[in-house]
């Protein structure tokens, strides 16, 4: 390592605001300082930032491939011996099943490079349409209902700096002051509205709370919109030039008066008007939307509505106005828009579309004909894992769906009815105890590439490590099993530059279009928003300032009407369970409960329950107790806390376990984004009777 790669400008491993870093060498680790010329995080970095380097050199950090012997244990193997034996296996179930029996699930944080290499793999190495990712757990709702109102799909159509000169912001079902804590710069000036069943650090800091019933949401959106219109603040010259369906969606909310809002919510009359009247006359305002409002089976319907609102008052598509999603994860933005989901290929192209598949087969060399159609989504997926005419195997990259999927016992169980189940990742996760073969991969300071942050931004991912001996990285991988499986070498290339230069042409003159970023341009420190399409092209951080997406130039309102969630409470399951991120902890966990900081802060399972709700249980401050629901039941240590509303508990889901929060979730799933139901699960709460 020369002197001058001896620091690094980088990106943050964790959540999609990718934080700018500057990574150094500290003896034989490295250590992490904030960039302060990076604008998203503005030379701030969350706990789990500045304990990322620790990462790099956890004491069971997975450094050869692992083979599961006949005596159910591993064994230590060489990478030639694993490939191998992973291909053979891959080989005999697709001859014997078909290609649609191998099955593939891929990570929110996995680079662009490897999220584009890893959908070209499985459609033409594989030749299975059964692909997904967990993104599809994290903001698909808001995708679609985006996709369907703008025409294009990207979490904020604006740079994060944009928030700072904000005058009001109103936040749905969104906790970044635990989830990603530097965008709280952004937000310092403006007066927030947080719709939020708990009071999280982000409500305390709100000029006003609203605090729904889990699951009523969408209702409240609508009687936010009714009284816009009702009281005189929707702006009727932008929703006549510059949008479409308003009376078509105005047929639903005219019926959510206030009172009837209180009613099914439980947000009084007078906080609904404040809402309204924030937005309103504020001269920059914006709606952002996060879990809490998408992950129900109508995510994307509620989406829509908050939309709805926004289009109203005028504005999406205003300089210092406007729409956006939180994304959550590093890459869930890239991740989902160059070939990881079902339905997709590379540009946000649609993978049923005969242009679409055109265009990327001439860019792959291959016939069009050959491309396999839309797949099932990431749930039904895991569901169909292991059953007659499910796929019969799976390749895991960078996710833990054993902690992070819906009705985790279940998902665990169809993973476990598998004929092989392959992990390429770097830490043991839960997930990679059941797999057949376990291949150990490169980590972010060890590798190249690119990232596409919450704001559209794309991003240089700059090693300065090398990574251990005996570890690969995914492209390698991929690489190595395609060759295997009969697919030419060059089809396949291991350098992160020329799978980037690859990605550009499969996603030219589409909706989501790289054509014209480059490495040599990103590393010349130009800022990047895609849709950039020429070379010469200065990229797109503020989308839609002149028109939407859709062919018309207009933006969608959208016609939807409130519905009860899947899982109702009852005699037999009274409370509302709803489920979440700490600010310790990142997704399943498998990272951050190894860093010892972390760990301290967050060690256990824990359920937030109000005081009267515990004394009625018979449970106190620190003691166990069992929270079930029809499909199971975890285990989690009591806190009171006095802000809960009494009819809802909350539980983290980053624990493994018998403290998995996502052994009580179900699998109602969105109809159109195919979203499941995290945030609502009809429980009750008791003593546990044993030990934890």
């Amino acid at each position: 390592m020369s002197e001058a790669r001896r620091e690094v400008a980088t990106h943050c491993p964790y959540c999609a605001l990718q934080c700018g870093t500057l990574l150094g060498r500290d003896g034989a680790g490295a250590a992490v300082r904030p960039d302060p010329g990076f604008p998203v995080n503005q030379g701030g970095l969350c706990q789990k930032g500045w304990t990322a380097p620790t990462l790099l050199t956890v004491p069971d950090r997975l450094r050869t491939p692992l083979v599961r012997g006949a005596d159910g244990a591993f064994t230590p193997a060489d990478w030639d011996g694993a490939l191998d034996t992973v291909a053979e296996r891959l080989r005999r179930i697709r001859q014997r099943y078909g290609p649609d029996a191998v099955a593939v699930f891929g990570g929110g944080g996995l680079t662009n490079e490897k999220a584009y290499l890893l959908g070209k793999f499985a459609r033409l190495a594989l030749g299975t349409s059964q692909i997904d990712y967990n993104g599809r757990f994290c903001m698909s709702s808001a995708a679609a209902a985006g996709t369907a109102a703008f025409g294009v799909d990207r979490g904020l159509p604006f740079p994060v700096a944009d928030l700072g000169r904000a005058d009001t912001v109103l936040l749905a079902g969104a906790n970044p002051a635990e989830t990603m804590p530097p965008l709280m710069r952004h937000l310092g000036r403006a007066e927030l509205v947080v719709v939020d069943p708990r009071r999280t650090p982000t409500a305390e800091r709100a000029a006003l709370h609203l605090q729904p019933v889990p699951g009523t949401d969408l209702a409240l959106a609508l009687g936010l919109l009714h009284l816009a219109v009702v009281e005189g603040h929707r702006d009727p010259r932008y929703v006549r030039d510059r949008t479409t369906g308003f009376e078509a969606a105005w047929q639903y909310a005219m019926t959510w008066w206030p009172e009837r809002v209180e009613r099914v919510t439980g947000v009084p009359v007078e906080a609904q008007r404040t809402a309204v009247r924030m937005l309103a006359d504020a001269a920059r305002a914006y709606v952002l939307t996060g879990r809490g409002a998408e992950q129900h089976s109508k995510g994307t319907d509620t989406v829509a509505a908050f939309i709805n609102l926004a289009l109203a008052l005028g504005l999406p598509g205003r300089e210092g106005s406007g729409y956006g999603c939180l994304t959550g994860q590093g890459n869930g933005q890239g991740g989902r828009e160059l070939g990881q989901k079902a339905d997709q290929l590379p540009g946000y192209r649609l993978i049923a579309d005969p242009a679409a598949r055109r265009h990327i087969a001439a860019v792959w060399g291959v016939d069009a004909e050959c491309l396999p159609g839309p797949g099932r989504s990431a749930y039904r997926l895991l569901d169909a894992l292991g059953t007659p005419g499910g796929p019969r195997a799976l390749l895991v990259f960078g996710s833990n769906p054993v902690v992070s999927a819906p009705r985790a016992a279940h998902v665990a169980q169809r993973l476990a009815a598998l004929d092989l189940l392959v992990v390429a990742d770097f830490v043991p996760s839960e997930t990679v105890a059941l797999a057949d073969v376990v291949l150990p991969v490169t980590q972010w300071a060890e590798e190249d590439g690119t990232m596409t942050n919450l704001e559209g931004r794309v991003l240089r991912r700059r090693r300065l490590l090398d990574p251990p001996e005996g570890v690969r990285g995914d492209l390698d991988v991929l690489h190595g099993l395609a060759v295997r499986l009969g697919e030419p070498p060059e089809r396949y290339p291991t350098a992160p530059r020329e799978v980037f230069e690859e990605l550009r042409r499969a996603t030219r003159g589409g909706r989501a279009d790289y054509c014209g970023i480059s490495y040599e341009r990103l590393d010349a420190g130009e800022e990047l928003h895609w849709p950039c399409p020429a070379p010469g092209h200065p990229g797109t951080p503020r989308m839609f300032l002149d028109r939407f997406a859709h062919q018309d130039g207009r933006a969608r309102f959208a016609a939807v009407d409130h519905r009860e969630s899947a899982d109702a409470v009852g005699d037999r399951y009274p409370l509302y369970g709803t489920t979440g991120r700490v600010l310790a902890h990142y997704q399943s966990g498998a990272q951050t409960r190894r860093v010892p900081e972390l760990g301290a802060a967050a060690p256990q399972m824990y359920v937030e329950v109000h005081p009267d709700t515990a004394a009625r249980a018979g449970l106190a401050e620190g003691e166990l107790a069992a929270v079930s629901s029809a499909r199971g039941r975890t285990v989690a240590r009591v806190r009171l806390v006095a802000t809960m509303r009494t009819d809802t508990v909350f539980l983290p889901f980053h624990y493994p376990g018998t403290g998995r929060a996502n052994l009580i979730t179900g699998d109602a799933l969105d109809p159109r984004s195919e979203m499941p139901e995290f945030k609502v699960s009809a429980v009750r709460i008791e003593p546990h009777p044993g030990p934890a």
